[in-house]
């Protein structure tokens, strides 16, 4: 009756501010967040721990909540024999980290969400795993309280060699004589795109599949380096096929977190901010290089669902949608023809169906994923828009003509559905890789929505989530708190830039720049380089890593190399680039041992390794001719460039970038200096002319 009670009140979690620590505010289990408290009483008590984390928008998390978090005999047990604490992965990317690490050790190699950690009071595992069914959970538990009355040493001594290992992965020191160079990229991505299905796109390991984003750019950038359609058409395969499939949201755009099956049929539908923000990026990109409209509308989907779905009402981005409604994986997102014909009529339904292969048994069975009951489909392309168009006595552009009212109406149906929940709380980091990506599509686009947007956002960051001039990592109903990590400051770094490219603004570029000089004083190694994912003055955990390795997200250090190399240049700041090449030191023995898990830094390494396109304008941004020129630059794949502008020679912004000192206008007219080294070409007015200058070899 306690438990009931307690539950009923609800635990310690009822004032958290992380959406996943709510959600188990009302479980039996006596939660504590990750604290002092909570070590203090383990310690008091002589009691091991039970670390559970995870987060909001995961399916299995869920699962094993409901199984076992809501159990009144789990929570018993729990209670009288653990202290139990609750983190959520997305705030303590920290805390994810080392204990993904040994639990990854201690299970050959897999790891996952939920994690389930057991720990010594002082914070050091001793058995890992992920999500367990109630039956073996409530054994694990069973078990562990017996060795630990029984045959504790066991226990501790695990503990043991789970520390020496933990503290030497943690280690990372550069060794004389390796270094990543250009053909390090090349061979990388080469060998990258030997492991991709070349069929459906998509690294070929195992049935899962998520979205490739950042070996996709790697690719890119070797097949500009080296003209190899083969590292294009792997890129290209696998967009095409991503926004085709199921993993792809049809109606409302936007990109689930990964595919269960090859096909990208079906996904797991949680939608997670950095997806969107990272997708749409590879498909500015390919769209630079290609020039294919699909690309670009593909991007322009995920970008308009961020803005629609994620923004807040006060500019920062929601971190993600659930995969769950009304307790069902993907309820909100699966039709049946009946519901299809209901919605469009006969004979637009027929069509429709065809289309995006909904038929009468369901696309969506219990040997495809876990389903709900009864014949659901899961929208997907199974053939090109053109191909389907021609087959059916339509051009393209008469087919989507028709396609789009559908759609419409199929949207407008399903909005009144309930809808998967909402994580609204704003991460720097994960914000940060958006308004990178926002200001990207307004430039590559055209579409200034974007560059507002992306603007909206970083002033959210700047005003809520920075205090004495240093950034916090998550906000939420009115609260910020956590100091900042390395990837905080590296992907919102990133953001800025990218949106003084868009805008101009000399604000984001200047902010940039005291965020970096504030990334070094607390994150920056002096004796082996890099930087540490955790500040100087943060909380000490039972190991300080640098977190190098590019996995869902890109790493902080791999992010930060290329910031600090195009700050070197707007800046003329020979201590950034110095602080960037530290990175490529202190990382180049890892990567030269696991490339395929250094995709990012490696993008870095390519923009080191090319002479960088220096691109220096004067004249009004808002000049048509401007414009022009500005079109100019954004019109191809361009990834090793930097881009300043001044809407004057006197203009103060001139005498604050060293790359627009001393330059003119031509003629009276808006003007482009293409430069190598701070050494220019002739200055130019015409589009036509920066284009031949630009790709000149």
């Amino acid at each position: 009756m306690a438990t009931t009670t307690h539950a009923a009140q609800g635990n310690r979690l009822i004032h958290a501010t992380s959406p996943y620590l709510l959600q188990h505010a009302h479980n039996p289990v006596h939660w504590y967040e990750w604290s002092d408290e909570a070590f203090a009483r383990a310690a008091g008590e002589d009691k091991p721990i039970f670390l559970s984390i995870g987060y909001s928008a995961c399916h299995w998390c869920h699962v094993m909540a409901h199984e076992s978090f809501e159990s009144e005999a789990i929570a018993a047990i729990l209670n009288k024999h653990f202290v139990s604490i609750k983190v959520d992965r997305e705030e303590r990317p920290d805390v994810d980290e080392v204990y993904m690490q040994a639990t990854v050790a201690m299970n050959g190699g897999q790891g996952g969400w939920p994690m389930s950690v057991f720990l010594t009071p002082d914070r050091v595992p001793f058995f890992a795993g992920t999500y367990f069914p109630p039956d073996a959970f409530e054994r694990i538990c069973e078990r562990i309280v017996e060795l630990w009355r029984t045959d504790r040493e066991s226990l501790v001594s695990q503990a043991g060699q789970v520390h020496d290992y933990l503290l030497a992965w943690a280690a990372v020191r550069p060794t004389g004589g390796q270094r990543l160079t250009g053909e390090t990229v090349v061979a990388t991505a080469r060998a990258l795109s030997r492991h991709f299905d070349p069929t459906h796109g998509g690294l070929a390991s195992g049935s899962n599949k998520f979205p490739p984003s950042m070996a996709m750019e790697l690719m890119l950038r070797a097949h500009l380096r080296t003209g190899d359609a083969a590292l294009l058409e792997v890129v290209e395969t696998t967009l095409d096929h991503m926004a085709r499939g199921g993993i792809y949201d049809q109606l409302g755009g936007g990109i689930c977190r990964y595919s269960t099956d090859p096909e990208w049929l079906v996904p797991h539908f949680e939608k997670m901010l950095y997806d969107q923000a990272l997708v749409s990026s590879i498909c500015l990109d390919t769209f630079q290089l290609t020039r294919k409209p699909a690309y670009a509308r593909t991007a322009s989907e995920i970008l308009d669902y961020v803005i629609a779905d994620l923004q807040s009402p006060e500019g920062g981005f929601c971190s993600s949608r659930d995969a769950d409604s009304e307790g069902l994986e993907g309820k909100y997102y699966v039709w049946t023809v009946q519901e299809v014909t209901d919605a469009l009529g006969q004979d637009d339904a027929e069509l429709f169906c065809r289309y995006y292969d909904v038929v009468d048994v369901g696309n969506w069975s219990e040997a495809r994923g876990h389903a709900p009951s009864g014949p659901k489909n899961i929208l997907h392309v199974p053939k090109p828009l053109e191909m389907f168009a021609r087959l059916h006595g339509m051009t393209g552009a008469e087919f989507e003509a028709r396609m789009a009212p559908m759609r419409a109406r199929m949207l407008a149906i399903r909005n009144r559905r309930v809808p998967p929940g909402l994580d609204d709380k704003v991460l720097t980091a994960w914000n940060g890789l958006m308004v990178a990506s926002l200001a990207k599509g307004a430039c590559v686009l055209g579409e200034p929505k974007y560059a507002q947007s992306a603007a909206r956002a970083a002033d959210f960051v700047l005003t809520h989530l920075r205090q004495d001039g240093r950034l916090l990592r998550t906000h939420r109903a009115g609260r910020s708190r956590l100091t900042g990590f390395l990837s905080d400051y590296a992907f919102f770094i990133e953001g800025l830039l990218n949106l003084y490219e868009a805008t101009f603004d000399l604000s984001w570029l200047t902010e940039a720049d005291l965020l970096t000089r504030q990334s070094i004083a607390h994150y920056y190694d002096e004796v082996d380089g890099g930087f540490f994912f955790t500040a100087s003055d943060g909380e000490a955990l039972i190991a300080r890593s640098k977190n190098p390795h590019d996995g869902a997200i890109p790493s902080g250090n791999s992010v930060h190399a290329m910031n600090l190399l195009r700050l070197a240049i707007l800046l003329d700041s020979k201590d950034y680039r110095a602080k960037a090449e530290s990175i490529f030191r202190a990382f180049a023995p890892m990567a030269a041992e696991a490339p395929g898990a250094f995709d990012r830094l490696l993008c870095a390494v390519d923009f080191h390794q090319t002479p960088t396109l220096e691109i220096a304008m004067i004249g009004p941004a808002d000049h048509p001719a401007t414009r022009k020129l500005l079109a100019a630059v954004h019109g191809a794949y361009r990834p090793n460039k930097v881009l300043a502008l001044a809407p004057s020679p006197d203009s103060p912004v001139a005498a604050r970038i060293p790359l627009l000192r001393d330059k003119s206008l031509k003629d009276g007219r808006p003007t482009a200096y293409v430069c190598r080294n701070y050494t220019c070409q002739a200055p130019v007015t015409s589009a036509a002319d920066l284009v031949r200058q630009l790709d000149a070899r």
